[in-house]
């Protein structure tokens, strides 16, 4: 892929389009930390020259056959790096390390740690592992907790069925919720996010398996862009001032490119 951005051909670019603060479509294209974060890595690839992208809703659900039949080129979209998915795909960076927290209605004074959610109704988003974590034991789960879960879409549907009490608790990464409490903050709702992170959520950028000359490449561009200080801005500009979120400090030690 490294050869089709020096030759100079459009980069399809997979991100979120229903993610807050990360990847949300508006207009004709998607913004948001993780889009900002794709335009900075692909330009450091191509010796500080812009990069034409095209980009392509990348759903969890449909990354991994994205990226094994060619929809797509690249992807940048919340996509943690698990031994699982590494079976399927070569994994860049990580770029950020999110944790698994928990958001629930603001005036909720029942649900204070991932611990109370014994018995509540927790959001299972289509092709996402995060509720494993509440619901089951290690190794894939971590908490064990018997909680009831409510099948959706996507998350952005979790946030709908949480405002609409028709759920207790949203569970994903910090940075995901974040964007949300902070979009529903703007239109006049409130959630809180609980500030508890439990888990390390590598961000890896996802590739096609076996393409590891364009992973050191990523791993090289993310190494300079936190180097220079764009990786804290980028975040300071999408998630500063959210209440209980703890960004990352400093460049995460890459995976290596197997």
């Amino acid at each position: 892929m490294i050869d089709k951005i020096k030759g100079g051909a459009t980069i399809v670019v997979g991100t979120k389009w229903d993610q807050p603060s990360l990847g949300l479509k508006v207009g004709n294209e998607p913004e948001g930390f993780d889009v900002d974060v794709a335009k900075a890595v692909l330009k450091e690839m191509n010796g500080g020259k812009d990069v034409k992208v095209s980009w392509k809703e990348s759903a969890s659900s449909n990354r991994e056959p994205f990226l094994e039949n060619g929809t797509v080129d690249i992807i940048f979209a919340t996509y943690s790096i698990t031994e699982e998915r590494k079976a399927k795909v070569t994994f860049g960076g990580p770029y950020v390390i999110a944790h698994q927290d928990v958001m629930v209605r603001q005036d909720d004074t029942a649900i204070n740690s991932p611990q109370d959610l014994k018995g509540k109704r927790i959001c299972k988003a289509a092709g996402s592992n995060s509720y494993k974590r509440i619901t089951d034991p290690p190794p894939d789960g971590e908490l064990d907790i018997d909680a009831t879960t409510v099948d959706a879409a996507n998350y952005s549907q979790c946030v709908q069925k949480l405002q609409g009490s028709n759920l207790d608790a949203v569970t994903t990464d910090d940075l995901i919720l974040a964007g949300f409490a902070k979009q529903a903050q703007q239109a006049g709702g409130s959630f809180k996010v609980l500030g508890q992170g439990f888990t390390d959520e590598k961000y890896g950028v996802g590739l096609k398996k076996g393409d590891t000359k364009t992973c050191e490449a990523v791993n090289a561009a993310v190494k300079k862009l936190w180097d220079d200080g764009t990786m804290k801005k980028l975040q300071d500009q999408w998630f500063g001032g959210i209440q209980g979120l703890k960004l990352t400090e400093s460049a995460p030690p890459a995976e290596g490119c197997a």
